[in-house]
């Protein structure tokens, strides 16, 4: 039986850390000890994004530091995991010489046979099969009180012009819909009340698996779950939204009225370079539509500013959308020239500090359309799901917030964590919904 110390630090996206949970399980199965520090581990495993500029940085920071501590004498073994390694296998053994093993996308679940051969002075390489039908691993959760990722489905078929993602990924594998019932229903057990189904594309789920899309029929499944009181979907692909979608949407009572649904810009010749499939007269339509089915809806967009062939009338364009859709929850992003994307080598391209300018006037005027949202909330009684507690206060999140991107909910009152009460709403604190714990809503 190991009785190593184990830590892992996982960055990037919750699709990533979905994986981490799963290393985690096999880990802890195997009988290894895991720590919340790696300052005095025998190791760490450090499970990277490799997405955009920012995620790089930050994953070769992190690196450096525990490479500084095991130079220091305070930590064993340097794993590297995840999609840095992934995109950059060969620059990672010549440019960082401490780290000890790789583990690429394909092998999340080889990581206990990785582990025993670097404490026994291995350098271990696994780079499985990226396209290989996903994984069926355990988890230990490192989320909650009370909620949980469910990714449904792995990879990327979309190809947009900007985005490594299929490349680093693979191509789009569902789950089998069996399997995901499962996994929900063994969390719902362990007190699970708001499901956060993710994926790249969960709009695309089934298509490969069953030739149909399922997405509808997997909610309706999932709301089926005792226990499980929300259901939150992310990632949305504008283009795949049927009637039957809409539908289940509107009328199933445990699908959150909260769609992310990146459309990263709205001009039409913008739309057509990145590879979006649509065009911009189809995503106003689809998101007038959604207001008008789906009564009470919050929308949340990603966009990217500064693209190679956005002028100031692409831009401005985007704009007048923008105050034209009022979305309430929106991630502005500078164009970052991707290595290996047509995008990075597209000509007409906006300087960086413009990019950045850019994104930084869509901020100003998202905030405005978001303070005036959580303006209106002043005076309602939400039901809110308590995460925690800070001080004098319980936080929680309302069926607006996604956890780490949206709002808190600071309320007194004495719900227990991982539970749901309604929260009067009395004010706002540097945006943030402020209340009490009302007797109902």
């Amino acid at each position: 039986m190991a009785n190593e110390t184990i830590a892992l630090i996982s960055l990037g996206c919750s699709k990533n850390l979905v994986n981490s949970e799963q290393m985690l399980c096999l880990l802890d199965d195997a009988g290894f000890s895991v720590v919340p520090e790696a300052d005095g581990a025998d190791a760490v495993i450090v499970n990277t994004c490799g997405f955009i500029d920012a995620a790089k940085s930050e994953a070769i920071d992190v690196i450096l530091e525990m490479g500084a501590l095991k130079a220091a004498g305070r930590l064993g073994k340097l794993i590297v995991a995840g999609c840095l390694p992934e995109r950059y296998r060969a620059e990672i053994r010549t440019e960082l010489p401490e780290v000890d093993a790789l583990v690429g996308v394909g092998s999340f679940a080889e990581i206990v046979s990785v582990l025993r051969e670097t404490l026994d002075g291995g350098c271990p390489e696994r780079f499985g099969d990226r396209c290989a039908p996903v994984d069926e691993v355990g988890r230990f959760l490192t989320t909650g009180p009370g909620w949980a990722y469910l990714k449904i489905a792995e990879g990327c078929d979309n190809r947009c012009a900007f985005c490594a993602i299929p490349d680093i990924r693979g191509r789009y594998r569902s789950r089998p819909m069996e399997n995901i019932l499962a996994e929900a229903g063994a969390l719902a057990q362990s007190g699970v009340r708001e499901l956060i189904v993710v994926a790249q594309d969960i709009t695309r789920y089934g298509t490969d698996l069953y030739h149909r899309r399922a997405l509808a029929e997997l909610c309706r499944k999932l709301s089926e779950i005792g226990g499980i009181e929300w259901i939150r979907l992310h990632y949305l692909y504008p283009d795949l939204f049927d009637d039957g979608l809409i539908d289940e949407i509107a009328g199933n009572d445990k699908i959150v009225k909260y769609l992310d649904i990146p459309i990263q810009h709205i001009n039409d010749n913008i739309l057509r370079s990145m590879n979006r499939r649509g065009t911009g007269t189809e995503i106003r339509a689809l998101f007038r539509r959604l207001r008008d089915r789906v009564p009470g809806l919050v929308l949340r967009t990603s966009l990217i500013a500064g693209l190679p062939g956005e002028g100031p009338e692409e831009f401005e364009e985007l704009c007048d959308f923008l105050r034209e859709a009022r979305i309430e929850r929106a991630g502005v992003f500078p164009f970052s020239p991707e290595e290996g994307t047509p995008a990075a080598e597209m000509d007409d391209r906006c300087p960086p500090e413009e990019a950045q300018r850019r994104a930084e006037l869509v901020m100003e005027l998202q905030g405005e359309i978001m303070d005036a949202f959580q303006s209106a909330q002043i005076g309602k009684t939400l039901r809110v799901l308590c995460t925690g507690v800070d001080g004098a206060f319980r936080t929680g999140r309302s069926w607006a917030d996604s956890p780490d991107i949206d709002g808190t909910v600071y309320f007194t009152g004495s719900c227990p964590p991982g539970e749901f009460c309604p929260v009067h709403i009395t004010g706002l604190m540097d945006g943030e919904l402020m209340g009490e714990e009302a007797v109902s809503c």
